[in-house]
């Protein structure tokens, strides 16, 4: 036979790859960024939130130690701590502007019962505007309670 008696059909080609729908891995990765970027903000939130507990505790520590400091003193740094550490770990709106009775149920709502609205943490709100300094067992019993709430926000 003679080749160019043959009928041969020119060589076709396949048709082009449409880009729908995607290969797996363009569907595996649309799925894992967003998980990836909401896991990185969680766990970056959580990190600055141990943080912040951490060395919370730290100055808390320093605080009950600290022999030189008066109760007085020693109340206002309690003050100031628990509220940074409000405001670090929860939203700052709600917890920022937040004074007098109204911070005092802020904290209660992190430990059983009320013990900042009607226990010793009402000197939080009350005691910088008493004539007398807090004893010795009420700023240990405020410290107390101040750990307590801090564990508590570590749990969360």
């Amino acid at each position: 036979m003679n080749p160019t008696l043959l009928d041969l059909k020119d060589i076709h080609e396949p048709e082009a790859i449409g880009w729908w729908p995607p290969a797996i891995g363009w569907w595996i990765l649309a799925v894992s960024i967003p998980l990836l970027i909401v896991f990185l903000v969680w766990f970056y939130k959580r990190l600055t939130r141990m943080t912040a507990i951490k060395t919370a505790n730290k100055i808390l520590i320093q605080i009950k130690q600290d022999a030189e400091r008066d109760n007085l003193q020693k109340l206002s740094d309690l003050s100031v701590l628990i509220r940074r550490v409000a405001i670090s770990v929860s939203p700052r709106a709600s917890a920022a502007g937040l004074t007098g009775r109204q911070w005092l149920a802020f904290l209660d709502r992190s430990v059983k019962g009320m013990p900042f609205s009607e226990g010793v943490g009402q000197l939080l709100a009350d005691a910088p505007y008493q004539k007398t300094s807090p004893t010795e067992l009420e700023i240990s019993q405020l410290i107390d309670l101040c750990e307590d709430w801090l564990k508590s926000q570590a749990k969360k």
